[in-house]
């Protein structure tokens, strides 16, 4: 180690060899004086300890030491969490309990079924965090089906019932996963955490495991969401890649439902999943397949929440999910099937937003990629482990041929008649290499020790026993066999596409896409698909409107995203949030659904004169106060749409010739909300109805008024 690394950072409390020993003989030095100290020994020593903490210790130098040390050891822990804990490692797409049970199932794999609970076990002297974990994500990758096969209850995707106990359930790997994860002959080891065992650092994966799983993980201010997709649409993508073809790939959700992938682009962005809902009869639908992130109970506990806050009506809902998702809801009386399915995507979890990020471990770092450079990257791995594979075989075939050839060479020319009068080994050597030296030509590459030792060991039964055209024939297999590789080797890419072309004939119709693409969701209009479940009234007597309130005025059938005007005999009017119980008291004038474009007619009085208008209420702020008359008037008459006819009285006056009278408010002009209207009369108005009033007077005094 230099002199460089062994100084302490500047920023650490440094304490001196020296400084330490005169700090200890200062206190050996204060509690020899002690003894003789009429304050005590207790005392003096108290104080010896503090002088010598205080000169050891600069609480400025230890507060930046601790900091230091702190913000080390944070990081390491989340960098921990993030590479060996939470994220997928791009190299093999698995997350490091996962890689460690399947490495236990390989070591113990013979075929058959063992239990979880062996597996759990023996995967526990990799993975230090209990076999509760291992379980957990164990069941999680069965259900994904690719590359464990389970036996026993694993719980159920679609009502999220759990599985059975470790002890009662059994699982082995999938002839995918033995075929196509493992070959120990190019796997790189590292010690376990324990270091008692050896564990591999990734997997030869030759399956584009991060995109086929799918995974979510939460580490230290880093999250990643990868959306599982379809297995033979990744595998044609990986051939397109290697054609150099243009290549798509969507998420596919072992669930099902409909999903809308437009805003989905290259694994950023999200989806929009629907679940698939069929009309049965007119006042019955089900629930077919549903969407990911749900199970049958969220879903019915989502729609009966709806229900309750008044966004839809539902008879009965009846859940008949086995093996297959089948959750039957009844429309009551009144309601169609059809309007109930919108309220079911606009109102439930019958229609879910799924973000993607993915974010993976390349070269022991976090990095953020795009699905089209995931496959890439997948499908660059896989052409250099097959290429390790032929290189491998080829080396493989090349040692058997050239020990079958000196094996033919040491029995047909007798070499071995050589060694029976040498009597030492290196005599038995020399005379094998003497013996081989006219055939140097035939052999495949020159004679090694190792290869002396081999043909040593022949024994006389295979001497005695060999036969010639057997010998040769199993030498022309041999020999077919490297030539075949090495063709390979010169075809890599070829060879590459042919395996991958083998995987999706073999496999493509075990795997076939469970989500149903669709270019676009029909967008449901939230407040169109609203069920009318609020009847709002006033009671005058009370005072009070809303929903929650018995009242015979102003009956009004709302949803739960309808506004409501209120209008008052002084002419302020504004519009709030559906009530539940307001008090607003007796002057309450009018209560509707407010719209922009609707026709007003009013009347109103001031101490001057009356006046008849028009108008539109046009935009208005929640819950603000307006004027649609003058300051200090009062409305004698207010009405939506435009009356036919309003009856004008007047009150008895001394000379009153003309005491009623009607107009057309039709003639009016239609302005906005403040807007002063034409003039009625400078009379005062008794009543302004739109229907003649009881001891209304036909006769000539009835004349019409006529604006000016």
């Amino acid at each position: 180690m230099s002199s460089d690394k062994r100084k302490k950072a500047p920023d650490q409390p440094e304490l001196p060899i020296e400084g330490v020993q005169a700090a200890a003989g200062d206190a050996q030095a204060a509690k020899k004086a002690a003894e003789s100290d009429t304050r005590g020994e207790q005392h003096v020593v108290a104080e010896a300890v503090e002088a010598v903490v205080h000169k050891l210790f600069d609480p400025k130098k230890l507060e930046v030491g601790l900091h230091t040390r702190v913000d080390k050891g944070f990081l390491e822990y989340a960098s921990y969490v993030i590479r060996d804990r939470a994220i997928a490692n791009l190299a093999d797409g698995l997350k490091p309990v996962q890689r460690r049970i399947l490495w236990s199932l390989h070591q113990r794999d013979d075929g058959r079924f063992s239990k979880v609970a062996t597996i759990a076990g023996h995967c526990a002297q990799y993975h230090p965090h209990g076999e509760a974990s291992i379980n957990d994500a164990l069941v999680v990758l069965t259900n994904k089906r690719y590359l464990i096969e389970g036996q026993g209850n694993f719980g159920n995707i679609y009502t999220g019932d759990p599985a059975a106990a470790p002890r009662y359930i059994e699982c082995r790997l999938t002839e995918l996963a033995r075929t196509d994860l493992f070959n120990d002959e190019i796997t790189e080891l590292v010690p376990s955490y324990d270091g008692r065992n050896q564990e591999p650092v990734t997997l030869p994966c030759k399956l584009p495991l991060t995109l086929m799983l799918g995974t979510e993980g939460i580490a230290v201010g880093l999250s990643a969401r990868i959306l599982p997709h379809n297995f033979p649409e990744l595998i044609a993508a990986q051939i397109a890649i290697l054609k150099k073809q243009p290549f798509k790939c969507l998420p596919d959700f072992p669930t099902g439902g409909l999903m809308d992938a437009r805003d989905y682009q290259d694994g950023k962005g999200s989806v929009k999943v629907r679940a698939k809902i069929k009309t049965k009869d007119e006042a019955t639908v089900v629930i077919k397949e549903i969407p990911p992130t749900t199970t049958t109970d969220s879903l019915i506990a989502s729609i009966e929440d709806a229900v309750q806050k008044g966004k839809l009506k539902v008879k009965a809902i009846n859940d008949f999910t086995s093996e297959n998702v089948e959750i039957e809801i009844k429309c009551p009386a009144g309601v169609d099937a059809e309007k109930l399915v919108d309220a079911l995507y606009a109102f439930t979890a019958c229609e879910v937003s799924i973000a993607s990020r993915i974010v993976v471990i390349k070269d022991n770092r976090p990095v953020e990629l795009t699905v089209s450079e995931i496959l890439r990257e997948n499908t660059e791995a896989l052409v250099a482990i097959l290429k390790r594979e032929l290189e491998l075989r080829q080396q493989a075939l090349q040692d058997e041929l050239h020990y079958r050839t000196l094996e033919r060479i040491f029995i047909e020319e007798r070499i071995y008649k050589l060694i029976e009068k040498c009597k030492t080994a290196d005599a038995v050597t020399a005379a094998v290499h003497a013996g081989f030296q006219p055939f140097q030509r035939q052999l495949v590459r020159d004679l090694v020790a190792a290869d002396v030792e081999r043909l040593l060991q022949v024994r006389i039964r295979r001497i005695s026993l060999f036969d010639i055209n057997q010998h040769r024939e199993e030498m022309e297999k041999v020999k077919a066999g490297l030539a075949e590789t090495l063709k390979h080797l010169q075809q890599l890419t070829k060879y590459v596409v042919g395996h991958l072309e083998a995987l999706l004939e073999k496999y493509g119709p075990l795997y076939p896409r469970l989500t149903t693409k669709s270019a676009r969701h029909e967008e449901v209009d939230v407040k169109a698909a609203a069920f009318k479940s609020f009847k709002v009234a006033y009671d005058r007597e009370a005072g009070y409107v809303g929903y929650k309130v018995n009242g015979d005025e102003f009956k009004l059938e709302c949803t739960k995203f309808d506004k409501v005007l209120l209008v008052f005999k002084d002419g302020t009017y504004k519009v709030t949030e559906l009530p539940e119980k307001l008090f607003v008291g007796p002057e309450l004038f009018y209560c509707g659904l407010p719209d922009r474009e609707a026709v007003f007619t009013c009347a109103y009085t001031d101490r001057k004169a009356s006046y008849l208008k028009r108008f539109k209420f046009g935009g208005t702020i929640l819950n603000k106060a307006y004027l649609c008359i003058p300051d200090k008037s009062r409305i004698l008459f207010f009405a939506p749409a435009t009356p036919k006819v309003l009856y004008v009285r007047y009150k008895p006056a001394p000379h009153q010739k003309i005491n009623q009278q009607t107009c057309d408010p039709a003639k009016i002009e239609i302005k906005g909300p403040k807007t002063r209207g034409r003039q009625i009369s400078i009379k005062d108005i008794s009543s302004v109805t739109a229907e003649p009033t009881r001891g209304w007077e036909e006769r000539a005094t009835t004349t019409e008024i006529v604006f000016a």
